[in-house]
């Protein structure tokens, strides 16, 4: 079976700096992945899309702490 993310539209963090700690995440399908962009080959965290939405909405309220 291929890899879904092989063939994804990766987009980098807008947050991202030139600095190389940057993050890109992906639409699949079903799913969102996220990769560390500076080591695409390691792989990709996979959430749903349920998972996503919350995680963005914690961020926006700023409620996962420093």
């Amino acid at each position: 079976m291929s890899d879904p993310s092989a063939r994804a539209g990766w987009r980098t963090s807008s947050y991202s700096t030139n600095g190389g700690e940057c993050v890109e995440c992906a639409v699949l399908a079903e799913d969102t992945a996220v990769r560390d962009s500076t080591r695409p080959h390691h792989g990709h965290l996979s959430f749903t899309r349920t998972e996503w939405a919350a995680f963005l909405t914690a961020v926006k309220h700023s409620a996962l702490g420093a």
